[in-house]
C-alpha cells in the first residue's frame, strides 16, 4: 500500500490538527499551546451550516434516491413502524408522562428515553422518497413534537436547579444528542411554532456542560475524552448549525478533532490516555479496554460526522478518513471474528443482551460509510472486508440495524460488487495489543483472545449495576473462538451468565465467596461522600467501578504470526489501597490468589506455563484450564488418554496425559495436553441462572446450559503450585495422541523464568520476569523481557524482543555460539559480537511494550 495523508495523520499530535479546521480561520481562538496555521484550509461555504443540516438529515433519514431502493425498504418500515408505536405511547400516556411507561421528574434514564421517543417520531417525518401521508411531512405529528419538546424544557430541562439527578451522561451527551438531531429534522417547523426553542434549548444543555468549562469543552476534563468528546462534540456542531452559528460549528470540530491524535503516553496532551495507541489498542475511562464498546460507538460517530461535514468546509474529511482507515485495519479488524466482536475489549458491556454480532455490524456500517471517502486500494480493501464479515458472519449481518438508509444502499452496492472477499489482516497472524493488555492469535479455524491487567490497565469494569461479578475478567482470561460456529453459542451473554467468575478459562482465584457491589452497599455505588465516593468520582473510577492492577510486568513480544505474552497476578489497586489503610473502613476489597502465567502462541496449539500458584491467607486456589458452554440438548463427548496410552475414564483416580472435549450441536472440539503438574479435575455440569445474575437491568430470563470445566484444583496444604499444558483447537485425537512424542518442550516453568521450545517451527520462546541474566537454551536474557527467537534450516535466525514492564530503558538478549550478522534490525536494535556469541542491546525506553525485532545470519 502507498504512503498516504492515513499514516501522516495518525501521528499528528491534538494542537496541530486544529490547523486542518476552518475555523483558524474564522477568528476562534486556538486550543492553548497550538500553532494554528490556515494553509490549505478553505473557508467555509456562505451555506456551510445549511449543508451540515442536510447532510444529517440525510444520513439518519435517507435520501429519495437510497430510499427507492428495495434494500432499504426493510428499514424505512422499521423506523415508520418505531414511530407509529411512539404516538400510541404518546397517547396512551398517564399523568406525569409524556409516553406510556416514562414518569418524569425523578428518572434521568426516563427523561433522556422520553427524549429519544420524540426524535424518532420526528425522524419518521423526514423520509425522503416515501408516501405514507400518515408521517410523512405530517404538520400535526410535527406540531405534536415541537409542543412536547417545549412541555419538556419548561417543566423538565430548562430548570437546571431541578435537573442533573442520576448519570450525567444523559444530561451532557444522551438528551443533547436526542435534542440536537430533533432541531435539525424539524428546523422548519420550530422556526414557525416556536423559533426560541433552539437558542433556549442550546442555552440549557450548556448550562447542564457542567464538566466543561463556561458551557463549552474543556479537553482538560476526564469527562471530555475520546468517545465522550467525539458525542459532545459532534452534538454541538448540530446546535451552531441549527442556531446558524459559525463559529460554535468551528469551535466544536476543533475540539473533535483533538480524538484524531494517536495517544502518545509519554506526551500526553490534556493528560488524556483515552483513544487509539499506536498498536491499535483503545482505551477509555483512562485504563479501561474498550474497542468493541466505547471505540465501537466512537468509530461510528466520528463516520457520521465526516458525512455530516461532507462539503461545508470546515474540515478536509477525506484526509482524516484516512486516520480512521488505520483505526480499521488495525484497531478493529484483529478483534472481528466471523463477524463476531471479541469479549476481551467490552468492558462492563459483556452484561447486556446485544450479542457481539451487533457490535459488529456497527462496524461495518462505519466501514461502509468510511469506504466512501477512499480511493483505489483503500477503498477496495474496505469493500472486500465488508464482504468478508458478511459471508463469515454466524448469525449474518442484519443490515436493518443501520443507523443510515444511505448505509444500507451503499451495502448493499458493494455485496453487488465485483470486489472479492479478504479480510483486512492475513488468516494467520499475531496482534500485540500492550497499550491495553491484550493478546490476539488467529489462524484458519480459530481465534485466542488474551484479556490481562497491570499498573496500567484495569482488571475489569464494573458501573452502574452492570457487570455485578467482573473480578476475574482481566487476570489471564481466555476466549478461544471456533470457525463455523454461532458464537452466541458459545460466548456473550449467556456465557457470563452460566459460567462462575472464578471459572472463566484461563484464571487463577481463590476460592471464596464474593459479594456484588449492590450486595455490598445497598446501592450501585459506593457511596461514602466524606471520603470522596460519590457516584462518578475519582475515587469511585480507581478503586470500584474499573481498578487497575499493581504490577507491571503484563504484554510479551510478537514475531510475524508467533508470539508469546506474560502476567503476573497481582492485587487491584482497591485491595492495595486498603491495605495502606487510605480507605475507609465500612469498604470492602478482595485479594487476588497469586500466579505468573505465560502463553505461547504457535500453530496448531497454545502452551500455558503457570508457577508460583498461591491463594495468600490460607485460601484454597482454581486454576482453569478451559471452560466451555453448550446446549442442554446437545451430545457432548469428553474422551482422553492416561500416559500409558489407555483410555482415560472420568470415574478414575489415574491423571489424563490428554484431554478432548467435543459438542455435536455446535460441531467443535477442543483438545487439552497436560505436560507437568497436578492431576486436572474435569467436571460437566448443567446450570441454570437468570440474565439478570450479571447485569441488574437484564430481563429475568433463565438460562440453561452444560458448562465444562477443565481445572486445577488445589488446597493451601497443596501450594504453590505449578502446571503446563497445551490447548489444542479443533483437535482430533489423533492429533492428541501424537503429543506424547512430539510436544513442545518446556525448558524453564518458575515465577523468575517461563520458556519453551518448538522444535517443529524452530522456535525458542522466553519470559523472565525477574533482574539479572537469565539463562535457557544457548540464550541469555537480561530480565525481565519477552523474547522470541526462530532459527531457520539456512542458518539465519530472526529475534524479537519487548519490555512488558514497559518501564526498562534497555533489554539486553545474547545468542551464545558463532558469531553472527545482522541481516536487518530495527531501529533501536545493536548488535555486536562478544566472547562466545552474539550480542543485542535493545532501546526499550519510550516503547509502551512495543516489540524490536532483528534478522541474523552467520557470517559465511
Amino acid at each position: 500500500m502507498e504512503f498516504s495523508r492515513r499514516s501522516a495523520l495518525s501521528a499528528i499530535p491534538a494542537a496541530a490538527l486544529w490547523a486542518m479546521s476552518a475555523s483558524a480561520r474564522a477568528g476562534a481562538a486556538p486550543p492553548p499551546g497550538s500553532a494554528p496555521s490556515a494553509a490549505g484550509v478553505a473557508e467555509p461555504p456562505a451555506d456551510g451550516a445549511g449543508t451540515l443540516m442536510r447532510n444529517t438529515a440525510a444520513i439518519f433519514g435517507g435520501t429519495a434516491e437510497s430510499n427507492a431502493r428495495p434494500e432499504v425498504a426493510p428499514k424505512i418500515a422499521a423506523l415508520r413502524a418505531t414511530a407509529y408505536a411512539r404516538l400510541a405511547a404518546m397517547d396512551a400516556a398517564g399523568p406525569g408522562e409524556l409516553f406510556a411507561g416514562l414518569p418524569l421528574g425523578t428518572s434521568d434514564t426516563a427523561l433522556n428515553t422520553t427524549y429519544q421517543y420524540l426524535y424518532e417520531t420526528a425522524l419518521a417525518t423526514c423520509l425522503p422518497g416515501t408516501d405514507d401521508s400518515d408521517l410523512r411531512n405530517s404538520p400535526a405529528v410535527r406540531r405534536r413534537v415541537v409542543d412536547a419538546l417545549a412541555e419538556l424544557l419548561d417543566t423538565y430541562f430548562g430548570d437546571q436547579a431541578k435537573g442533573y439527578y442520576g448519570n450525567w451522561f444523559h444530561w451532557e451527551i444522551g438528551i443533547p444528542g436526542h435534542v440536537s438531531r430533533t432541531l435539525v429534522l424539524l428546523r422548519d417547523d420550530i422556526a414557525e411554532r416556536r423559533p426560541d426553542l433552539p437558542a433556549a434549548y442550546t442555552a440549557s444543555m450548556d448550562a447542564y456542560l457542567r464538566n466543561g468549562k463556561g458551557g463549552d469543552v474543556d479537553l482538560d476534563s476526564r469527562f471530555h475524552t475520546g468517545a465522550n468528546l467525539a458525542d459532545i462534540t459532534t452534538n454541538r456542531m448540530l446546535q451552531g448549525a441549527v442556531l446558524g452559528d459559525g463559529a460554535r460549528i468551528a469551535k466544536a470540530v476543533a475540539d473533535h478533532l483533538t480524538v484524531f491524535a494517536t495517544i502518545d503516553p509519554y506526551d500526553l496532551r490534556h493528560g488524556v490516555t483515552d483513544g487509539f495507541y499506536a498498536d491499535g489498542s483503545f482505551v477509555q475511562h483512562a485504563s479501561v479496554a474498550y474497542t468493541g464498546s466505547y471505540g465501537k460507538g466512537l468509530l461510528t460517530r466520528i463516520v457520521q460526522t465526516l458525512k455530516m461535514l461532507d462539503g461545508t468546509g470546515y474540515v478536509p474529511a477525506d484526509d482524516l478518513a484516512g486516520a480512521v482507515h488505520t483505526w480499521v485495519t488495525d484497531g478493529f479488524a484483529p478483534l472481528v471474528f466471523e463477524g463476531w466482536m471479541m469479549e476481551i475489549v467490552k468492558g462492563r458491556a459483556v452484561s447486556r443482551p446485544a450479542t457481539g454480532y451487533a457490535d459488529a455490524t456497527a462496524v461495518v456500517e462505519a466501514v461502509v460509510d468510511l469506504s466512501a471517502h477512499m480511493t483505489g486500494d483503500d477503498a477496495a480493501a474496505l469493500a472486500g472486508y465488508v464482504t468478508h464479515v458478511h459471508e463469515t458472519s454466524g448469525a449474518g449481518l442484519d443490515p436493518v440495524s443501520f443507523v443510515s438508509p444511505v448505509s444500507i444502499a451503499h451495502y448493499a452496492d458493494i455485496l453487488n460488487s465485483a470486489t472479492p472477499a479478504k479480510d483486512l489482516g492475513p488468516a494467520a497472524s499475531h496482534t500485540a495489543f500492550n497499550a491495553m493488555d491484550r493478546t490476539v492469535h488467529r489462524r484458519p479455524g480459530y481465534a485466542f483472545a488474551l484479556a490481562r491487567s497491570s499498573d496500567r490497565i484495569s482488571t475489569y469494569e464494573y458501573m452502574n449495576g452492570e457487570n455485578l461479578m467482573p473480578w476475574f475478567q482481566g487476570t489471564g482470561a481466555h476466549y478461544l473462538y471456533l470457525s463455523g460456529v454461532d458464537q452466541r453459542q458459545a460466548y456473550g451473554l449467556d456465557h457470563f451468565t452460566a459460567v462462575p467468575p472464578h471459572r472463566l478459562a484461563g484464571v487463577t482465584a481463590p476460592v471464596e465467596h464474593r459479594r456484588t457491589v449492590p450486595e455490598l452497599y445497598g446501592t450501585l455505588w459506593y457511596d461514602n461522600p466524606e471520603r470522596g465516593f460519590t457516584s462518578s468520582s475519582e475515587a469511585q473510577n480507581t478503586y470500584v467501578y474499573f481498578p487497575r492492577g499493581t504490577g507491571a510486568f503484563s504484554g510479551g513480544a510478537r514475531l510475524g504470526a508467533y508470539g508469546v505474552a506474560g502476567h503476573v497476578l497481582t492485587d487491584d489497586a482497591a485491595h492495595a489501597a486498603q491495605q495502606a489503610g487510605e480507605l475507609p473502613d465500612g469498604f470492602v476489597a478482595y485479594r487476588s490468589a497469586g500466579a505468573t502465567t505465560s502463553w505461547f502462541m504457535f500453530d496448531d496449539e497454545i502452551v500455558v506455563l503457570t508457577a508460583g500458584v498461591t491463594g495468600h491467607s490460607g485460601r484454597a486456589v482454581t486454576t482453569t484450564v478451559d471452560t466451555r458452554i453448550a446446549d442442554p440438548s446437545s451430545t457432548v463427548t469428553l474422551s482422553g488418554a492416561l500416559h500409558d496410552g489407555t483410555p482415560w475414564q472420568r470415574t478414575g483416580t489415574a491423571p489424563p496425559a490428554w484431554l478432548r472435549y467435543a459438542d455435536a450441536g455446535q460441531g467443535t472440539a477442543v483438545g487439552y495436553v497436560f505436560l507437568t503438574g497436578p492431576a486436572p479435575t474435569v467436571a460437566l455440569d448443567t446450570v441454570t441462572r437468570s440474565r439478570r445474575l450479571v447485569r441488574v437491568s437484564n430481563p429475568d430470563t433463565t438460562v440453561t446450559k452444560q458448562v465444562f470445566t477443565l481445572s486445577y484444583d488445589r488446597t493451601a496444604a497443596d501450594l504453590p503450585a505449578s502446571m503446563a499444558h497445551l490447548i489444542v483447537p479443533n483437535a482430533s485425537e489423533a492429533q492428541l495422541a501424537s503429543y506424547r512424542r512430539d510436544a513442545p518442550a518446556v525448558r524453564a516453568n518458575t515465577v523468575r523464568l517461563q520458556a519453551v521450545a518448538h522444535a517443529g517451527l524452530g522456535i525458542l520462546a522466553a519470559n523472565t520476569f525477574s533482574s539479572g541474566t537469565h539463562h535457557v537454551s544457548g540464550l541469555s536474557v537480561d530480565g525481565p523481557a519477552s523474547v522470541l527467537l526462530r532459527r531457520s534450516p539456512d542458518g539465519t535466525c530472526a529475534i524479537s524482543v519487548s519490555d512488558p514492564t514497559t518501564t526498562r530503558r534497555t533489554v539486553s538478549v545474547t545468542l551464545h555460539g558463532r558469531p553472527l550478522r545482522t541481516r536487518s534490525a530495527d531501529a533501536g536494535v545493536r548488535v555486536r559480537h562478544v566472547p562466545g556469541g552474539t550480542r543485542l542491546d535493545v532501546t526499550t525506553d519510550r516503547a509502551y511494550g512495543r516489540s524490536f525485532t532483528a534478522v541474523l545470519a552467520d557470517r559465511s
